[in-house]
């Protein structure tokens, strides 16, 4: 080193000696022999400063090659121990026969995912469960007492805070709670099998949409899940925890019981299974066509239609996605105005997807309507035609063909309720390949340890390298054995590269439970008679999750359990067990290992863009219900008059940000 700062102090020493003998003797003859040498002693600086931004950034081609932990060779991973960079998720291979107009798409799928209206109290959106991070760090009316599963299951009562509308503190945590924590055999000071979720939205059934309104016409009933306070409804909170939906396109399936299938058939969560599942297809401007439709590496896209229809996340009961498409689409000669969209909501000129189009202090897009955004990102043969579907009382539909008024589609007509264009029955085609292609663009491959594993070693700290090594070593070894469950670079068995090749056709197939496929049985988080998963009352499964930004997405696991990663490693290192049968192997990890473990997740799994929302991660303004004035044991009426009383709202604003993000980052769940 000492040789090397040496040489480099002659040779900028030539430099300046050249540069004052050309300045005081500027001769032609002297500089043409002048230029030549000073090429050769600034190539020679330049190779020999190349040398000091090597020393101090160390190419590291193999940074994980002392993995002992690994996972099971597969068609797609075939040398886990030299994994590779995270690489984007290949598109679906025949979405060009669906879509135009990508940059169109990907707007619509933006504005969809954070769109109020969605909701059919016109207040949830499906970012009202993923706006931090892509996950949900609410604390108040976020409990689920077990409801909402199996019928013969259903638990209505509350025992985390006493009541629906509890705000959870942090000595709720963890639910399973043992005096020794590292001693699965301790005694058992609490357990409960409520759920950490996510509020959604009130009961009610539907009586119809109404087009060109954000509030669907709904009748409010008694809550049968116990989602009440003295009488009064309070917003319903669905029966597992919320995932991040950031890096879930590298997901094989979606939902922790992987019930949304990689082939997406443009109607429902249920892929090639559902060989009823029928899109309608424009053959000719007064002929329509029920078609089957098959995407592939779409498994963002059958995940989307769930929730839409969801009683408990954004959905009165028996509303039907073409009745969305209604509400958001039909125009014209009835005499409505389009819903803009996002049009409650405020939008940065500086959002990269859709600052082009904000009107800046009001709320929504310049855009007037998703039907200017359904006409440019798709294919006109999947929502221009004459003809109009009319569904029965049983739910059978039948093509009527309208009469010719010179229009290029329905538009023009006015249509009953149960009459639908071509393009509100094509709504879950649109809305899942939009939504997808938006979530597609939210990859976080920018952590400490992408640019650690790119070569930078200096990216991690001393004691991020040592909580790597924990995560990839095996007990033997002084490890966790993370990676055979939680494969780098995904952070998941379960993600599409490492499944490549492994069917998964439906939930009750053994293939898809199994750990190939990233599905793991009774693995100690609860019984399995509280929650079947993917399997059932005796054989529970459930998707090993990605653990990229997992500091920022608390509570932990399934039921959302756990409010700290060191509860989570406190779980893995004393062998599991939580469920009170199967049991792992005890890891012995020292105190000292466990921290740096916890150092490693929190800190060298997190993206700074997502942290500070920067783009891809900006996004419009949102207000999200946050409970309840009042507790669990008592609320104010909002006053309603469509039936059961349901308690007031407290909403909380999420403010616009655009591309550039935030300086301050928002607090994490309770603050932990």
């Amino acid at each position: 080193m000492i040789r090397s700062n040496t040489a480099l102090a002659i040779l900028f020493m030539l430099i300046l000696i050249l540069l004052w003998i050309y300045l005081r003797y500027k001769t032609t003859i002297i500089s043409r022999y002048l230029r030549p040498l000073a090429i050769f002693v600034i190539v020679s600086v330049a190779i020999a400063g190349g040398g000091i931004v090597s020393a101090q950034v160390t190419p590291n081609p193999a940074p994980l090659n002392n993995i002992t932990s690994l996972p099971l060779p597969t068609p797609g991973d075939p040398n886990p121990a030299n994994p590779p960079l995270l690489t984007a998720v290949a598109q679906p291979s025949n979405l060009a026969d669906f879509v135009d107009d990508q940059t169109a798409l990907l707007k619509l799928g933006k504005a969809l995912f954070w769109d109020m209206q969605l909701g059919s109290d016109g207040v949830q959106s499906c970012a009202s469960c993923h706006f931090h991070a892509g996950a949900d760090n609410r604390s108040k009316n976020q409990i689920n007492p077990g409801s909402g599963l199996l019928e013969s299951l259903k638990d209505i009562t509350f025992q985390v805070g006493g009541g629906a509308n509890y705000q959870l503190t942090a000595a709720d945590f963890p639910f399973h709670k043992l005096a020794d924590p590292n001693d699965r055999t301790s005694t058992v000071i609490s357990d409960t099998n409520d759920i950490a979720s996510s509020q959604g939205v009130f009961n009610s059934v539907l009586k119809n949409t109404v087009p060109g309104q954000a509030v669907d016409s709904t009748t409010s009933e008694p809550d049968p899940d116990g989602f009440q306070v003295n009488g009064i409804n309070v917003r319903r909170v669905a029966p597992r925890n919320s995932p991040t939906v950031i890096n879930a396109i590298f997901n094989k399936l979606q939902f922790w019981d992987g019930r949304a299938k990689e082939i997406f058939n443009g109607v429902n969560p249920k892929g090639v299974t559902d060989l009823s599942a029928k899109v309608y297809k424009a053959t000719k401007p007064k002929e329509l066509t029920a078609v089957s439709v098959s995407l592939n590496n779409s498994s963002i896209a059958s995940l989307v239609t769930g929730p839409l229809l969801s009683e408990f996340e954004t959905s009165a009961d028996g509303r039907t996605l073409p009745q969305i498409g209604a509400k958001f689409l039909r125009k014209k000669g009835q005499k409505i105005k389009s819903l803009r969209p996002l049009a409650k909501q405020l939008v940065d000129p500086q959002d990269s997807v859709l600052g082009s189009d904000s009107r800046s202090r009001q709320p929504g897009l310049k855009i007037a309507s998703y039907d200017q955004l359904i006409r440019k990102a798709f294919k006109k043969q999947w929502w221009k035609s004459k003809s109009i579907i009319q569904v029965d009382s049983k739910g059978t539909p039948t093509i009527l063909a309208k009469n010719d008024d010179g229009n290029e589609s329905e538009e023009g007509q006015t249509l009953p309720a149960n009459q639908f264009s071509l393009r509100d029955w094509n709504f879950s085609l649109f809305s899942g390949l939009a939504m997808q292609k938006y979530i597609s663009t939210l990859v976080s491959d920018k952590t400490p340890f992408d640019q650690f594993q790119a070569g930078n070693t200096n990216a991690l700290t001393d004691q991020e390298k040592s909580g790597l090594s924990v995560f990839v070593n095996n007990g033997v070894n002084g490890g966790g054995s993370c990676n055979v469950c939680h494969a780098i670079p995904e952070f998941t068995t379960a993600s599409v590269r490492r499944t490549a090749g492994v069917a998964s056709t439906d939930s009750t197939d053994p293939l898809i439970n199994n750990p190939t496929n990233g599905f793991f049985p009774n693995f100690g988080v609860t019984p399995a008679s509280d929650d079947p998963g993917a399997g059932n009352i005796t054989t529970s499964r459930f998707k090993a999750p990605a653990l990229r930004n997992i500091g920022l997405t608390a509570p932990y696991m399934h039921n959302g359990g756990m409010a700290t990663l060191e509860q989570v490693v406190d779980f893995y290192n004393r062998g599991r067990g939580d469920d009170g049968g199967r049991n792992a192997p005890v890891l012995n990890l020292t105190d000292t290992q466990k921290a740096d473990l916890v150092a490693f997740l929190k800190n060298g799994l997190t993206d700074q863009r997502v942290l500070l929302e920067k783009a891809p991660f900006d996004h419009p303004q949102l207000f999200i219900p946050n409970g309840h004035p009042g507790n669990q044991n008592s609320v104010t009426a909002s006053g309603n008059t469509n039936g059961t009383p349901t308690a007031t709202d407290q909403l909380v604003e999420i403010p616009a940000v655009g591309r550039n993000g935030v300086t301050t980052p928002k607090p994490n769940f309770l603050g932990l």
